[in-house]
């Protein structure tokens, strides 16, 4: 674990955006990405967003991101292929330059989370699919299910919840790929339960993006991050399900909650201020996650992040 006062030291010095001498720059809600030609430069700052809303930082939140993700991806990569070629810093991936799809493949092991509100608020039919009508909250489905939403570039833009159907009907992706890209998410999604398990974790669901790379199907952007992804505490499920209790998380849903509860923040209006000690607790849920899933101890990069970023690229050729 990293001590809570070295957190509290790099809250100033956290990466909340970068400039690099670079073309094609596009600033995501968390990544900063830079168009290469056939390549792309992915940067993972340490922005923290929530209900689509940039909020603030969290100390390392992107060299743990990007660590994790770059894991993952090794993990997966004889489930489905992905857009990796290199990591030439500990908050940065280089990778093929793809033809993005424009949805979001949302896969689901369980009812929670926003599913859950909707669900709760009638709303759940948006999704094209026929829910048991005395489903508990928290309860596992039969098969993992696929929950689309649009996928929005703007970062004041909310993504939009969709069926399959429509998925196809409003041109977001042929009949046929999008067969292939639910396979995919599928076979991935188990692959990750398997892995996370074995860690004495279970992830609940998670959220996939998927390009086209000289007319390959890849595997784009992150895989099963905290950032992407729910976890829950495997040892504690059935007994906090069975109680009615709220599972034990280690990922980015200890943020919403506390917007919900402590602040009444839903997505809408001025966003709340963080405080820095909820800031470093998110900071610590994060190094869990990754030590938990990698088995190995995290180690927060030294120094001014821009710079070495900066120092690093120009290593690797991709700056001069």
């Amino acid at each position: 674990m990293v001590a809570d006062d070295v957190l509290h030291q790099q809250l100033p010095q956290t990466l909340r955006e970068t400039n690099l001498p670079l073309p094609g720059k596009r600033q995501g809600k968390v990544r900063d990405t830079y168009d290469l030609g056939d390549e792309m430069l992915l940067v993972a700052t340490d922005r923290l967003s929530a209900f689509d809303v940039v909020l603030t930082t969290v100390p390392f939140k992107g060299q743990i991101l990007n660590q994790l993700a770059a894991w993952w991806f090794e993990q997966t990569k004889e489930v489905a292929p992905n857009h990796v070629i290199s990591q030439p810093d500990p908050n940065a991936l280089l990778a093929r330059k793809c033809e993005p799809l424009l949805v979001e493949v949302v896969v689901r092991g369980y009812i929670t989370g926003s599913l859950w509100r909707d669900y709760t608020a009638g709303k759940a039919g948006v999704y094209g699919i026929d829910f048991p009508k005395d489903l508990k909250k928290d309860q596992p489905f039969a098969e993992p299910i696929i929950t689309p939403s649009t996928k929005e570039t703007d970062p004041g833009k909310h993504d939009e919840p969709i069926s399959s159907a429509e998925v196809v009907s409003r041109g977001l992706c042929p009949a046929g790929l999008w067969e292939e890209v639910q396979k995919r998410a599928i076979a991935l999604f188990k692959r990750g339960q398997e892995l996370a398990l074995q860690q004495g974790l279970i992830l609940v669901d998670t959220k996939y993006e998927f390009g086209l790379y000289k007319g390959e199907l890849l595997v784009i952007d992150e895989i099963h991050t905290p950032d992407s992804s729910r976890y829950w505490e495997a040892s504690e499920y059935q007994q906090r399900f069975e109680a009615g209790e709220e599972q034990r998380m280690l990922d980015k849903e200890n943020i919403r909650q506390w917007l919900i509860k402590e602040r009444g923040f839903q997505g809408h209006g001025t966003p709340p201020e963080i405080p820095g000690d909820v800031r470093v607790d998110l900071a610590q849920k994060y190094v869990m996650n990754y030590e938990r899933l990698t088995g190995e101890g995290f180690q927060p990069a030294a120094g001014d992040p821009t710079s070495r970023l900066e120092a690093n690229l120009r290593k690797a050729g991709i700056l001069k």
